[in-house]
């Protein structure tokens, strides 16, 4: 292990390709998150609710369900899905697009995930190098894929994806990954309480509410990650990145537009973003403010 450890930090070419493949098949795993999870706690939601409310609980079927069984199958004629069939993007591409039992159409998200996955991934080996920082950042990174498509299908970002993450952004500020503990720990707070702020704000205002508590526990988790100076840049690149898509959806997809848009994604675009190149974005805004001034 050691030797082949050894090659990945001496080859930037292989190393990048072991990071890609890893990347495919992490976004394979995150197909099954992204549609499982929510089952899963929407089940648990519902047993937790028939008991406090002492409620005759449902039967529950024998199979097991949970992120690895049952094994996955075609939801139109539940043939199981055998191994060469699951290949991230090659398997798709082999059987053109379609189930292999029943030929309908397997929707093209789940490529798209794997790749978007994979180019993810390579692009923070990239930037990071052989380092601490990229592993650590592969983990945010997937993180932010899942709870961001889990919050497009659902308007849910799970606590058990954003609470375990935010930890680990606190506890790797101990070693100054991304940022030192200080500025780790006044991140999750600021992140927090800005949004909650916004949150009640909007509500007094209107009377409506603009967003969930799962959007401020998940700028919290990256104030965790990235500290608090890189708020303010990650909230102004959400409400940039949300304003270019919302306007796209409308212009181009007709998105109506009393239908809500889960500002999560948004959200975790921009930390990706600031994850990245957060601290140049500041230092050349602070180069223009000065040069303004």
């Amino acid at each position: 292990m050691a030797p082949f450890i050894q090659l990945l930090a001496e080859n930037p070419a292989l190393f990048l390709t072991v990071i890609g493949v890893l990347g495919l098949v992490v976004g394979s795993f995150l197909n099954v998150v992204i549609h499982r999870l929510p089952i899963m706690l929407e089940k648990t939601w519902r047993r937790e609710c028939k008991t406090y409310l002492d409620l005759e609980p449902e039967s529950e079927p024998d199979e097991a369900y949970n992120l690895l069984v049952p094994g996955s199958r075609c939801p139109q004629c539940n043939r199981p899905i055998r191994a060469w069939e699951n290949i991230p993007v090659v398997s798709y591409l082999l059987l053109r697009g379609r189930c292999a039992g029943c030929r309908i159409p397997i929707p093209f998200r789940y490529p798209a995930i794997e790749a978007l996955t994979a180019a993810i991934s390579v692009a923070v080996a990239w930037h990071f190098g052989f380092t601490w920082q990229t592993a650590s950042a592969l983990i945010l990174s997937w993180s932010l894929v899942c709870l961001s498509f889990i919050d497009f299908d659902r308007q849910l970002l799970p606590d058990a994806i954003t609470l375990p993450i935010l930890w680990a952004g606190l506890f790797l500020s101990l070693f100054n990954i991304f940022t030192d503990s200080s500025s780790s720990i006044l991140g999750a707070i600021f992140g927090y309480l800005s949004l909650w702020l916004v949150y009640h704000l909007f509500r007094i205002a209107t009377g409506k509410e603009g967003m969930g508590y799962g959007d401020f526990k998940l700028l919290a988790m990256l104030g965790a990650w990235l500290g608090w100076g890189l708020l303010p840049t990650i909230v102004l690149l959400s409400s940039l990145v949300g304003a270019i898509i919302g306007i796209a959806m409308i212009a181009v997809l007709r998105h109506d537009r009393s239908i809500p848009i889960p500002f999560g994604p948004y959200l975790a675009i921009a930390g990706w973003i600031a994850l990245l190149w957060g601290h140049d974005i500041n230092a050349a805004y602070m180069r223009f403010a000065g040069i303004s001034g």
